[in-house]
């Protein structure tokens, strides 16, 4: 089984984050990157494959060469090998077209990506990479069993969550759940040694258009001061909400 794990390379969520240029570009300046969370537990379960059932695993991400350690992290985790797709990430759209390049050219059988990166939030790109391919498609993704060309998961639906049986090829947008959080890979210095030797191949970008574009950026507004009142006060309590809050 060839197993394609998408990787989205984002900012930590502790790293602070401007723009430049009038708000119209985000400024990567002192920021740290990180695999998405998302894809993470995909990469995860991906390993679980490879270890189990014998299944070859690729990662692969679109950007610049700024991607690679990001995806070299992937490969000390234990991926096989690496793909990085030479093109900017402009949109959803665009990156799916280049993700199913990869996915037609490499006959993959299970293609794993998050089914949305912590940067912009979209959660498009797994159910396009899908309809471009032909493949199944599985969003929300909680739990995945392969056996031969069939695959059962389970998805989060909302009030619960549905069982599916379906054929490869697959896409999968997964989530936490897909693996415990306590099943993470931390790289140890024999993965990042065995990682310097496994291949990165860069390949072109294939035509595709950018259907949307980011006129400009805005961070949330900061909260305002907070109020301690003391726990016996309950008439300061009742004069702030009615007087000040308008709450009551």
């Amino acid at each position: 089984m060839k197993i394609l794990v998408c990787i989205s390379h984002v900012p930590d969520t502790t790293s602070k984050i401007n723009f430049t240029d009038n708000d119209t570009q985000f400024d990567t300046s002192g920021v740290q990157f990180v695999i998405n969370p998302n894809d993470e537990f995909g990469l995860t379960r991906a390993m679980w494959f490879q270890e189990k059932q014998g299944a070859s695993v690729d990662v692969v991400s679109v950007g610049g060469a700024e991607v690679e350690p990001t995806l070299r992290k992937a490969l000390a985790i234990g991926a096989d090998a690496a793909i990085r797709v030479d093109a900017v990430a402009t949109d959803g759209y665009q990156v799916a077209r280049q993700l199913s390049a990869v996915v037609k050219d490499g006959g993959y059988d299970l293609i794993i990506a998050g089914r949305e990166s912590i940067d912009y939030n979209g959660g498009m790109v797994p159910g396009m990479i899908a309809a471009m391919t032909g493949a199944s498609f599985v969003n929300t993704c909680i739990s995945l069993e392969i056996d031969g060309s069939k695959a059962t998961a389970i998805r989060e639906i909302d009030g619960g969550k549905e069982t599916v049986t379906v054929n490869l090829p697959l896409v999968i947008g997964g989530q936490k759940g897909l693996v415990e959080e306590s099943d993470l890979r931390i790289p140890n210095m024999r993965g990042i040694m065995m990682a310097r030797k496994k291949p990165l191949t860069v390949v072109p970008s294939t035509d595709a258009t950018t259907e949307t574009n980011s006129i400009s950026f805005t961070k949330p507004v900061p909260k305002g001061q907070v109020t301690l009142v003391d726990a016996g006060d309950l008439d300061r309590l009742i004069d702030l909400l009615h007087n000040e809050a308008k709450a009551i």
